[in-house]
């Protein structure tokens, strides 16, 4: 049995002489990391690069001191880790290649970008990048960052009760934990909208800038990452199945087909920061993390902190 060979790149005059910074986590996705071959491809083509590898209980900004003397910027892993990044470059200007490396990979699904190491260089040989808006969320005083989503509810749980079905099933974990929130807990919510009081009784609450979900499925309609505001969406269905109608109402608004058929299982609304209580503590996510702290939490827009890396134009990423 003959061993494959990857077929040898060659330079390419629009990487020779960039200087690019590769920061990576190598504990994010399953299987063999295609990395490797990406930068390799990349050094062929005459770029220099430099690659840091994520430890333990360091600060993402640790990475960065020397960013700006970079022309782009690379995070390989989750989405957890391509949002910490991002948070911690926003507004130095350099772009950034969310490089799909994780289990869901939602944030390179929504740029729209490819798998293949080869088209990924690709990617950032053509240098096209669109500048979005990102999510800050604070927790008792606590700081952090999200590209994508940030909720309290049914979707944290749904990603708590996922984790150890990652290793196995991969991607296919958040499907079967989502089948298992048949009865998820309810409660009332209490929400600020800039400065707007709101309170509904549901299942959870989520604060999106992003707004596709796995095979770049709308959450729903509307929901722009640069348009200096986030969608706020109410989940008030009894379960997360009861959902599912409000997911084909949302195709069908992207592809033109018409008026929604359904309503009442959630409801959107918009806002620059977003204040979240709850009268039962809710656990938290944002971009596929779950975090220790439970609501209240509250989250304020960046518009316009970081450029990413995508062949997609601006129009293409809005629902």
């Amino acid at each position: 049995m003959t061993g494959q060979t990857t077929p040898p790149s060659t330079p390419d005059p629009r990487l020779h002489g960039k200087r690019i910074l590769v920061v990576f986590n190598p504990r994010s996705g399953q299987g063999e990391s295609t990395l490797p071959e990406f930068v390799r491809r990349l050094r062929d083509a005459g770029a220099s690069v430099t690659e840091r590898e994520l430890r333990p209980d360091s600060a993402m900004t640790d990475y960065l001191g020397d960013l700006k003397s970079h022309d782009y910027l690379v995070g390989a892993g989750g989405d957890g880790t391509v949002s910490s990044l991002a948070y911690a470059a926003r507004y130095q200007n350099v772009p950034l290649l969310a490089y799909p490396a994780g289990t869901a990979n939602l944030i390179a699904q929504n740029l729209d970008l490819p798998k293949d190491p080869a088209q990924l260089a690709g990617v950032v040989a053509d240098g096209h990048a669109v500048r979005v808006d990102l999510g800050e969320v604070e927790v008792h005083g606590e700081k952090s960052g999200f590209a994508m989503l940030a909720g309290a509810g049914a979707d944290a749980a749904m990603i708590r009760d996922s984790e150890e079905l990652k290793e196995r099933f991969g991607v296919m974990a958040y499907v079967m934990s989502a089948m298992k929130q048949l009865n998820p807990k309810k409660t009332t919510f209490h929400l600020e909208l800039d400065g707007q009081q709101r309170s509904f009784e549901g299942i959870g609450v989520m604060v999106a800038n992003f707004g596709m979900a796995n095979y770049r499925l709308p959450i729903t309609s509307d929901i722009s990452p640069s348009d200096g505001r986030f969608t706020v969406v109410l989940l008030k269905a009894g379960n997360i199945l009861r959902l599912v109608p409000n997911l084909i109402d949302s195709v069908r608004a992207k592809l033109n087909l018409g008026d929604p058929l359904f309503s009442g299982n959630l409801e959107t609304l918009e806002a620059r920061t977003v204040k979240v209580d709850a009268d039962d503590p809710f656990p938290l996510q944002y971009d596929g993390e779950l975090h220790v702290q439970t609501t209240p939490f509250t989250a304020r827009i960046l518009p316009g902190a970081i450029r990413f890396l995508t062949p997609a134009r601006k129009a293409d990423l809005d629902t």
